[in-house]
């Protein structure tokens, strides 16, 4: 389970991120937000998810990079939230709930990597 919580981090960023670049301007009409916007959401995420399949591909990793990956998932999830609130009165109900559940989502990554985070410095 431990090793999967690193997995599951990297494929859902990637996923996430691979979709929201591939079809932000679709996106952009149903969100009713700014595609430019979007687009940088699904960059970050593509980024996010290179660091932690480096960290999930290894087998032993340092207790400073784990915290690194759970603060990196913290710190997203205050920006989406703060995005969400500046956004609040033009995003449509699909791009709000996006939004936040991506907050959600990670902020959960965040406490759970935090949590786990000596035990995650092995691989299973």
């Amino acid at each position: 389970m431990r090793l999967n919580i690193l997995w599951l981090d990297c494929t859902a960023a990637a996923l996430a991120g691979l979709v929201v670049l591939s079809f932000s301007a679709q996106l952009s009409d149903w969100y009713a937000a700014p595609e430019a916007l979007l687009r940088f959401i699904g960059a970050v995420n593509i980024a996010y998810a290179c660091y932690s399949f480096f960290l999930a591909a290894r087998t032993r990793r340092s207790e400073i990079s784990i915290g690194l990956l759970a603060w990196a998932n913290g710190a997203w999830a205050v920006v989406c939230l703060c995005i969400a609130a500046l956004l609040v009165q033009t995003l449509s109900p699909l791009g709000f709930i996006h939004i936040v559940g991506e907050a959600a989502f990670v902020g959960g990554l965040a406490r759970i990597e935090w949590r786990w985070r000596k035990q995650l410095t092995m691989a299973t």
